[in-house]
């Protein structure tokens, strides 16, 4: 196993290669400010095979002394496109010092774009040199070559420049940002005087700003390099900017809570967008769902069920639209999903707890279906195993969850009774019910198969209504029943969706924004929520 030190090891490129190099199965140890301190960079040398330098400082003073304590080993410089004076000198020295070397020099970052963060939120970028030609290279690539030439042979002696895969001017960097936002963004032309006379004044040294401006006068080259050395193409810029959506987007609203309590508690608070992990895909929301669970949440009732720290973001049903994909999802893809934190401009979620969305309805929609639907689905096929001529009782059908189960359990072949207020007769029975009994005024019906409640509060009287029980609040005491909290299944959610398009499901949602929410939990207490509603977001 090749033992690797990594200077520069907390910057982008440097955490980027301290995984890679990690991940081919080297022994990665890393170093920051020990650089220049003699005694302590000795001792992260201890063994180590091959080492990335990247030098922090403007000047070469210093370098000799650590290129000496080095010494014979293998080593790879990250220099750059513009070969400064005391760039070419550490070149110098590396190629006198070490036994291997390898340069690499990229050209324009992906990342120098970052600087443009704050006029991207208000649209319009106002930059020199608009249709100035580069072709940026995402950190993740250098990282790449890096690892090859530290972990492989045939690099000794090599300057690599190195590129992103195509020429793209500044103008079309800021339009393929805003594609990767979702918002559009405009590029405004400033005169190369004005931008110097800003950075001045910001404090930007008079040296750093006339280079800075004489790079963008000139156009850049486009390099095969990073695929010729790594056997993979070089990332687009399009898809650095989707990843890097969050770093633009800066913050959103989330509804959250910051203690237990009654619906006061709900505050909307302006919280930074999140930034997705390995794995994790970045969603727009357009809309997530209230479930009345989350009045025993927002409560401190189900701390034990489902945990969690404060603050905490409401919302588990999410709909929306892919930023930075993951997984088989790829910028643009509508999906749907169980997560945590929905109720928010943006959210991050594990891509394996997505599926994509249905197409036969509106998305903000489809944010009814993931909570409720799956709680139906399994109370319906698993626990209940509803099929063909079946008779089934469906106790609280007028509710989010009850949407479901009616028209699942008639899909199943089953005969659905259903109980509803009179409000909600009509909406059930166009459901697919067969029977519907106004709970309000009549007694429930027996010689049922089995009952599904849906409802707190049941009497322990119903046992008679039924062979076997289903429950989705408290227990029923019969040795044929069954109490249960659905779980997340992406699987079952597919089929759903799957039923959805087909139409064979419909979805009938109330809906109010995100603004309303806390208003939404009073209205649930006193019982004035039928049906599902969903909670529109505005990112």
């Amino acid at each position: 196993m090749r033992k690797v030190l990594v200077s520069g090891a907390t910057g982008t490129i440097g955490r980027s290669l301290v995984k890679q190099a990690e991940d081919a199965g080297a022994d990665v140890r890393t170093i920051t400010r020990e650089l220049t301190d003699p005694v302590a960079l000795e001792a992260a040398l201890d063994g180590v095979d091959a080492m990335f330098l990247l030098w922090p400082f403007a000047t070469a003073e210093g370098a000799r002394e650590l290129l000496e304590l080095v010494g014979a080993r293998r080593v790879v410089y990250l220099s750059s496109a513009a070969a400064r004076p005391y760039e070419i000198e550490i070149e110098r020295l590396i190629a006198e010092n070490a036994r291997e070397w390898t340069v690499l020099r990229p050209h324009a970052f992906a990342a120098n774009t970052l600087r443009w963060a704050e006029q991207v939120r208000a649209g319009v970028v106002r930059q020199p040199y608009g249709d100035a030609i580069f072709s940026p290279i995402h950190e993740r690539d250098v990282a790449a070559v890096a690892v090859r030439a530290l972990l492989g042979d045939g690099h000794h002696g090599a300057v690599y420049t190195l590129t992103g895969p195509r020429p793209m001017t500044q103008r079309e960097q800021a339009r393929a940002i805003g594609a990767a936002i979702g918002r559009p963004v405009r590029w405004e032309e400033e005169p190369p005087g004005e931008t110097r006379t800003r950075l001045l004044g910001l404090g930007w040294p008079e040296q750093a700003v006339d280079g800075m401006l004489r790079a963008l006068a000139e156009p850049g080259p486009a390099t095969g390099t990073v695929e010729e050395v790594t056997g993979a193409p070089a990332s687009t810029f399009e898809t650095w900017a989707s990843e890097h959506a969050a770093d633009f987007l800066g913050s959103m609203r989330a509804a959250r809570i910051h203690e237990y309590g009654d619906a006061s508690v709900i505050s909307l608070d302006e919280v930074p967008v999140p930034k997705p992990g390995p794995g994790e895909v970045l969603i727009r929301v357009a809309a997530t769902s209230f479930n009345p669970s989350e009045v025993g949440l927002r409560m401190g009732l189900l701390r034990e069920v489902f945990g969690g720290t404060l603050p905490h973001t409401l919302g588990w049903d999410v709909a929306g639209t892919v930023v930075t994909g993951a997984g088989d999802f790829v910028p643009g893809d509508r999906v749907i999903g169980l997560i945590d934190g929905a109720a928010a401009g943006y959210a991050v979620a594990e891509a394996s707890l997505l599926t994509r969305a249905p197409e036969r309805i509106p998305l903000a929609d489809a944010a009814a279906v993931p909570v409720a639907g799956l709680t139906a689905w399994q109370a319906v096929f698993e626990h209940a195993r509803i099929g063909r001529g079946s008779r089934v009782l469906i106790n609280g059908a007028g509710g989010g969850v009850g949407m479901f189960a009616v028209q699942l359990a008639k899909h199943a072949g089953a005969y659905v009774v259903a109980t509803a207020s009179p409000r909600s007769a009509v909406a059930v029975r166009g459901l697919g019910a067969d029977e519907i009994v106004d709970y309000t005024a009549a007694p429930l019906p027996g010689g049922n198969d089995v009952l599904i409640n849906l409802v707190p509060g049941v009497s322990v009287s119903v046992t008679r209504l039924a062979r076997a029980f289903v429950s989705i609040t408290q227990p029923i005491a019969h040795p044929h029943a069954v109490q249960f909290v659905a779980r997340n299944d992406v699987g079952q959610l597919s089929e759903l969706v799957a039923l959805i398009d087909k139409g064979v499901v419909r979805v009938e949602a109330d809906v109010r924004p995100l603004e309303a929410l806390a208003d939404l939990h009073r209205d649930a207490e006193r019982g004035r929520v039928r049906g599902k509603v969903v909670v529109t977001i505005e990112a």
